[in-house]
């Protein structure tokens, strides 16, 4: 039976509840018109205190456009994308069916096992096989990635503990953390128990103080093997934060494929005095957008449960 474009559509933005987002957040509402699928930010879930601009809400909305955009290329449809300044921040135009593609339905599949792990890492290190393979995949999104030399991640890590020391100042940072971690999460959205470490392990660059203990065990491991990057660009607006989260998806696309663990670490960009750090870092030549860790997860071991997902009728709307 020949899928109609508003069919692949809907289908594409279904996918696209996979999406990482900070916080789990899922800030994003789709709207289904014929041939045309719009992608709006959805400002009642971004997170005011810790991302006030809403870049890393735009971010978010941005990996969400390149889970639909794989999903589409998936079920054989030919697309057009338009990313307009203002809103919607994405329009995408299904074209013309074609026969699908091994290849694009197995990066589907991919986007379905992938998730944000925070357990340690294995003593493996990433191969430089592996970081260029990452670095590509972040081009091809759009955005760059610049990989920490020693010394700037010490840097780094007496970064992120100023901005942790920062915001657990901050009491309504520290309430909107907790109204998004911790918990069953049964609303479909945030950072659920089983997604936290029961205890953050003992790292160089310390993960993110959610404020409560979550249920994960995240193993004994340190960080040493680890990589840290920062995914940049050149610009500073709306569709530069766009098209950072674009090339997120297809980072992680790539390490997932690869057996390479990718957490995103959201804290230095969330203050300015850190962001500016990290453009130092970067000899000003870009704008940051988000800080990863790099590692090889350990092949032994599942990863995390996926974090909770807002139904379709919650994100979806078909236009008649």
């Amino acid at each position: 039976m020949t899928t109609t474009a508003s069919e692949a559509l809907a289908a594409a933005a279904d996918a696209a509840r996979l999406a990482p987002s900070v916080h789990n957040t899922q800030p994003w509402r789709w709207v289904v018109r014929g041939d045309r699928l719009e992608l709006y930010a959805e400002p009642g879930r971004q997170l005011r205190e810790q991302d006030a601009d809403g870049r890393l809400m735009v971010l978010s909305c941005g990996a969400a456009l390149h889970h639909s955009l794989v999903a589409l290329a998936a079920s054989g449809w030919k697309y057009e994308v338009d990313r307009p300044s203002g809103e919607p921040l994405a329009v995408v135009r299904a074209v013309e069916p074609a026969p699908a593609d091994p290849h694009d339905m197995h990066r589907l599949q991919l986007l379905r096992v992938r998730r944000t792990d925070r357990r340690a890492v294995t003593e493996e290190p990433v191969s430089e096989e592996a970081l260029d393979a990452l670095a590509a995949g972040a081009r091809r999104g759009g955005a760059r990635l610049h990989v920490l030399r020693h010394d700037q991640v010490l840097q780094l890590a007496v970064m992120i503990e100023h901005a942790g020391d920062a915001e657990s100042r901050d009491e309504r940072m520290r309430a909107e953390t907790a109204a998004w971690a911790g918990g069953e999460r049964t609303g479909g959205t945030g950072v659920p128990a089983t997604a936290l470490p029961a205890q953050r392990p003992p790292t160089t660059v310390a993960e993110r103080d959610f404020g409560v203990a979550g249920t994960l065990d995240a193993g004994e491991g340190h960080d040493a093997a680890a990589n840290y990057a920062i995914l940049y660009g050149d610009g500073d607006e709306r569709p530069d934060w766009l098209r950072a989260g674009e090339a997120l998806g297809e980072l992680w696309l790539t390490a997932t494929g690869r057996g390479t663990a990718v957490l995103p670490l959201s804290s230095p960009v969330e203050l300015e005095f850190t962001r500016a750090a990290l453009r130092r870092m970067l000899g000003e030549v870009g704008w940051p957008y988000l800080v990863l860790r790099l590692g090889v997860a350990d092949p032994e071991h599942a990863g995390p449960p996926h974090t909770p997902r807002l139904g379709p009728d919650e994100v979806i709307t078909v236009a008649e």
